[in-house]
């Protein structure tokens, strides 16, 4: 399912224009995004949380020459599934 899939199942399930729908699921985004970038975490009981990870700074190699390379240390989105969500696969 891509954006606009969803952003239709969203409208169909709540009888919402597409427009209305639209909104709504970016809202959604934009928000949770905004909270990350705080480092705050977003749990949706039931569905699962959203959370920050640091990365350190590491060494890697470069795949075409072998060279060692510094990978900077980052940020990354993570996902954590819950268990209403993980029931419902199985």
């Amino acid at each position: 399912m891509n954006k606009q899939e969803l952003i239709a199942a969203v409208a169909n399930a709540s009888g919402l224009g597409k427009g209305d729908a639209s909104r709504a699921v970016e809202a959604v985004f934009d928000t949770i995004s905004a909270s990350l970038k705080k480092g705050d975490e977003v749990r949706l009981v039931g569905f699962g949380t959203f959370a920050v990870s640091k990365r350190k700074a590491s060494t890697g190699r470069n795949p075409r020459t072998g060279e060692p390379m510094t990978i900077k240390a980052s940020t990354q989105p993570k996902f954590k599934a819950g268990k209403v969500l993980k029931d419902s696969l199985n």
